[in-house]
């Protein structure tokens, strides 16, 4: 075994780039955390405390609030799970960090899917028939429905996201492992290994298990961070649209009722231009705006192309510099 501070340089550089399951003491704790009898007590605990949480909010509120409550409140305790015992805070940590840092790719990307979508959009914002629908919805049935939009777009994603994956734990050569090293702690290792061998077999470079999951929650976080700036760029979009061009009486008479406005009226400017409708009917829009992108993301082939074949090369160079990281632990480098 390699001397710890001759590891840890090249354990942390994996780690900063969002596959923390490549590393073997990560990977052992996230294993443990996700034993049987582990994961059982963890879903029993968010059960109950759902149960909790959903009667006590139903009870002042309605049915479909506590439904609300008791699956998010499931959600929070899984996440903090994730969190706390599956490092998932360093994956989404990269994920937004990477995100902010393309968002001159970003931009054109999503520009190829804004204009048929907003004007999709669009018509069905200006419809009365939607106005209704959203503007009826209980608070809590209107979290319920977006908390579907956003279950059927991940799980989505993970059935179509492994697919991108096919290629990326091939074989390796020594001119690759060579350029995927360079620059890293992994660098004279990868030397090492190519000055004895011209090419990695498929099993030295295959990834699997947890490893292999790391790879497809990388894609998945990039991809959610993506949907989730969209989302809230049609909400913002509508918000504004709405509060500048829908005329209160009209938005009044398609919900059958007065209005309910968020900010009171002051001066000239009239308070039902920004009411609770609105505000609803945007946020049922932009979380179907949000399914529609996750669909379209995966489906476009120029998209695809361009978006997933950037962080494909990523994880390829990661794929890559494991070979060493590999090469390190059992000290073959030396």
């Amino acid at each position: 075994m390699p001397p710890r501070d001759s590891l840890s340089p090249a354990e942390q550089w994996f780690v900063a780039h969002g596959l923390p399951y490549f590393v073997d003491s990560y990977r052992a704790g996230v294993a443990a955390g996700l034993r049987r009898g582990r994961i059982a007590v963890v879903l029993l605990v968010a059960v109950v405390v759902g149960a909790v949480v959903g009667v006590v909010t139903a009870i002042p509120l309605s049915a479909a609030a506590g439904i609300g409550a008791a699956l998010s409140a499931v959600g929070l305790v899984l996440a903090v799970y994730a969190v706390v015992t599956l490092r998932a805070w360093l994956i989404v940590g990269w994920a937004i960090r990477r995100t902010f840092r393309s968002l001159g790719l970003l931009l054109p990307l999503v520009t190829r899917a804004l204009p048929l979508l907003l004007l999709f959009i669009t018509f069905l914002f200006i419809n009365a028939e939607v106005w209704q629908v959203s503007a009826a919805l209980d608070g809590g049935v209107l979290w319920v429905t977006v908390m579907l939009f956003a279950g059927v777009a991940v799980g989505f994603l993970l059935t179509r996201l492994p697919e991108e994956l096919d290629s990326v734990d091939d074989e390796v050569d020594s001119r690759e492992l060579l350029d995927a090293c360079r620059g890293t702690p992994l660098e004279t290792a990868a030397e090492a290994i190519a000055g004895r061998v011209e090419r990695v077999g498929r099993v030295d470079a295959e990834v699997a298990g947890l490893q292999k999951a790391n790879l497809v929650l990388v894609l998945l976080v990039s991809q959610a961070v993506q949907v989730l700036l969209l989302a809230l760029s049609v909400f913002a979009f509508f918000i504004v649209f709405g509060v500048v061009a829908m005329d209160p009486g009209v938005v009044a008479s398609w919900t059958g009722g007065p209005l309910d406005p968020v900010v009171s009226s002051m001066g000239a400017w009239d308070g039902d231009r920004l009411s609770r409708e609105l505000v609803q009917v945007s946020v049922f829009l932009a979380a179907f705006s949000g399914l529609y992108f996750t669909v379209y993301a995966v489906t476009d082939d120029v998209y695809r192309k361009q978006f997933f074949s950037s962080v494909i090369r990523e994880l390829e160079r990661a794929v890559s510099a494991r070979v060493a990281y590999r090469s390190m632990r059992t000290h073959d480098a030396d």
